[in-house]
Parts: structure tokens; C-alpha cells; sequence
């Protein structure tokens, strides 16, 4: 059983519906309104940078600011610090003046980092998952671990802020660990800031205040992602991440500290996080006779490659299997997960209001979005996913919103 083909709506595009959250509690980004991708011009058009657009309402926040250090904390959703508010007493006391914004679809890292940096949502910058199968092929790329192959510049096309900031004047700079230097989602992402490795926190500490001091109008982008992984292996809901929340906290307090009055902190994240217990867990790779051996089996056929993560699965079906695939998956999962064609998650605009031509067969033919405590892994492809504890990548609210937090030297 296979579907009918879906007409492009308009030539070398996909055009999607308007973003809504479904009462099935699928939430779509608001890309446009409250997405990621509006956060950096917004801080630009506050600093007073020609071309940017505030559409967030940020500007009364930064009024009399030069300099802003936008930090992102990688894993601090917004639930997760409402939660633990007790453990960040710094970071909650501060401002929110616009609420909480989405991270991008999938809410994954390299996804998100590429809609902050370029302003554009997945479809139009190209980086659509956290693993994808490259077009044409059966070979997976993983965006934290890509090189030069494909080209950065090709595969992500779109113009960075951190690019037009820095021609429009703008001192702009990235700050993060040394092993992302020269690494395609660097290369895609940050193109047009200067980085700046730290090699710890007291080291972005120190870049976030000397780097935000020559006089001009500044952005420096700072990464941190020791919460992200401790989150990971032992769990948001562990004393592991309150405590590894809580020297976070700590940064951000040296960073208060020593900045000039002149400059605005602003703290944000790429995406949220929850915990899924091992019996949450379906095991792609489950032998026959194992508990989900049956439901591996099921799952299996008609699936050439399985990309994206335990939370948003990507499926590259084999040739006209499309359909008993979407079946398939949609009967075995049931309510554990939303099921849909590559078709329905562009109409859904779950990559944006475009995607390109170019970057519609990056998507799987078959996506499967987990719900609730849910998590499809696969123990002998995947078994350092496998063993996690938080996971993320779906499009539930404590995946999707992040916090937006902002202090004043």
C-alpha cells in the first residue's frame, strides 16, 4: 500500500500550513513569532543594528545596552528550570520579559543551533535532524560528529546573523570548547564570528567579559554543555543535573558580576529534556525472542535506513514501501508516538513555512515522534542512545520551550 504522491506547492519548494499546536498535544514551532529563529535579530535590532527586526518585543529589556553575551545552555528547557528553580536561584530571579520561545523541529542541538544562527527554520538552513540520511545514498550523517563531507557551506546555504552582524559592524564572537573548531556544524552555524575556545567555565567567564570590551557594539555567543550531557546519562530528574544545574547558576552569576553596566546577559537554551525509564523503551534491534522481538520484527520491514534519534525517528523507506511503513509503525506504536509521512510533518509545518527543494529528501519518508515516556532506540546500532536516561527530540512542550532570561551588568 502506497500513497499518492504530494504535489509541490509551487515550484523548487514545499509550502506548509500555518504553525498550531494539534489537541493530540503536538506542538508545532512558532517559527515567525516565538521561535528561536527570531532571538538574535531581535537582540540586534535592540543594540541598534540596521536590517534586523525586534519581532519578539525584546527592546524595552535592552534599552541603553551596547554588548550582550548570549549564553545557551545546552538541555535548560524551561520546564526543566521551573522545576528546579531552587537549584538556579540566579537564573530565575532573572527577568523574563518575553516568555518562553520554541526550540526548532526536531528540538535537538545541531537543529536548533542552526535556526538560532541563521534566523531561518530547518527547512530553509537545511539541517533537519540530528542524524539524516545524505540524499541519493544510505549513508548517515550525524551533525555533532561531521567534518567537511558534505560541504558546510552546501548543505547549510543560508546567510548567518553572526555574518550580517559582523558586516553591519558588529563585534561579534563565538565562545565554546576546542574540539568544535573546524567541525561542519561549526563551519554551518557560526560562520562570521570569531571563536573563541574555553576550556572550561571560568575561561568562558573570562571571554564573555573580555570579549564584550572594545568599545563597539557586541554579541558574543557562549555554549555550555555540561548540563546537556549530565542530563543524558543520569537524568533531569537526578540530584546529578540539579547539582550540575546549580553550577550554572554559578556562571551566570560570575558572568552578572563581572561584566560592564553597559551590557546584557541573556541566558536561553536549545531545547528541553525528560527522563524515560528502561521500560519506556522500544529496542529497534530486540532479538526475536526479547519482549519487543515481535515489534522489531513489525517495524523492520520496508525500512532501508533508520536516522534522527530515540525521540524523533527519521525512516528511508525502500522503494514504494512508503505506505505499509506509515501503517506499520502507526499501528505498532499506537498512542506512543504521532506517526506521519514526510508529507503531513511539512503540511503540519514542523520544519517551517518552506522547505527548499534541495532539503525535502533529507527528511525520512516516515517520521516517528514520541509521546510522553517513550523512546524508540536500537541497542546494537545506537547503544551509547540506548543506555541514556533524558532524551529529547519530539515536540512536546518540555522538549520544545526554552527559557529566555536576561541581566544587566
Amino acid at each position: 500500500m502506497t500513497g499518492a504522491p504530494h504535489p509541490l506547492a509551487e515550484p523548487g519548494r514545499r509550502q506548509a500550513g500555518p504553525n498550531h499546536s494539534r489537541s493530540d498535544g503536538l506542538s508545532v514551532p512558532a517559527y515567525g513569532r516565538s521561535s528561536l529563529a527570531e532571538l538574535l535579530p531581535a537582540i540586534l535590532a535592540g543594540l541598534g543594528v540596521a536590517g534586523f527586526v525586534d519581532l519578539l518585543g525584546l527592546a524595552p529589556a535592552l534599552a541603553g545596552v551596547r554588548r550582550v553575551v548570549l549564553l545557551l545552555v545546552d538541555g535548560l528547557g524551561e520546564h526543566n528550570l521551573a522545576a528546579n528553580s531552587e537549584a538556579a536561584p540566579v537564573i530565575a530571579s532573572l527577568p523574563s520579559p518575553i516568555g518562553a520561545l520554541q526550540a526548532a523541529s526536531p528540538s535537538t542541538t545541531p537543529v536548533s543551533l542552526a535556526t538560532l544562527s541563521t534566523g531561518v527554520p530547518p527547512g530553509e538552513h537545511g539541517i533537519v535532524g540530528f542524524t539524516v540520511a545524505v540524499p541519493g545514498t544510505d549513508r548517515l550523517l550525524t551533525h555533532i560528529e561531521w567534518g567537511t563531507d558534505p560541504s558546510p557551506k552546501e548543505w547549510q546555504p543560508a546567510r548567518t546573523i553572526f555574518e550580517r552582524a559582523a558586516q553591519a559592524g558588529v563585534s561579534v564572537h563565538a565562545a565554546g570548547p576546542a574540539r568544535f573548531i573546524g567541525s561542519g556544524l561549526t563551519e554551518a552555524t557560526y560562520r562570521g564570528a570569531s571563536y573563541l575556545t574555553a576550556v572550561g567555565p571560568g575561561d568562558l567567564v573570562a571571554r564573555a567579559v573580555s570579549a564584550t570590551g572594545d568599545g563597539r557594539p557586541s554579541l558574543l555567543y557562549a555554549y555550555h554543555g555540561n548540563l546537556d550531557m549530565t542530563g543524558h546519562i543520569r537524568g533531569c530528574a537526578s540530584d546529578a543535573w540539579r547539582f550540575e544545574l546549580g553550577q550554572v547558576d554559578a556562571l551566570v552569576a560570575s558572568i552578572l558580576t563581572f561584566m560592564k553596566p553597559d551590557t546584557a546577559l541573556v541566558v536561553t537554551a536549545d531545547h528541553g529534556m525528560l527522563d524515560v525509564a528502561t521500560d519506556g523503551k522500544l529496542d529497534l534491534d530486540a532479538n526475536r525472542d526479547a519482549p519487543d522481538g515481535a515489534d522489531a520484527a513489525a517495524l523492520a520491514a520496508g525500512v532501508r535506513v533508520v536516522a534522527g534519534e530515540p525521540r524523533a525517528r527519521f525512516l528511508y523507506t525502500q522503494a514504494g514501501a512508503t505506505g505499509d511503513v506509515l501503517a506499520a509503525w502507526s499501528a505498532v506504536l499506537g498512542e506512543r508516538a504521532w506517526v506521519m509521512s514526510r508529507e503531513q510533518a511539512i503540511d503540519e509545518g514542523l520544519f517551517g513555512p518552506t522547505v527548499l527543494a534541495g532539503h525535502v529528501e533529507r527528511i525520512g519518508n516516515v517520521l516517528a515522534w514520541a509521546r510522553g515516556s517513550f523512546a524508540i532506540t536500537a541497542s546494537r546500532r545506537e547503544p551509547g542512545a540506548h543506555s541514556l536516561i533524558g532524551y529529547h527530540g519530539s515536540l512536546t512542550a518540555a522538549e520544545l520551550d526554552v527559557p529566555v532570561r536576561i541581566g544587566r551588568g
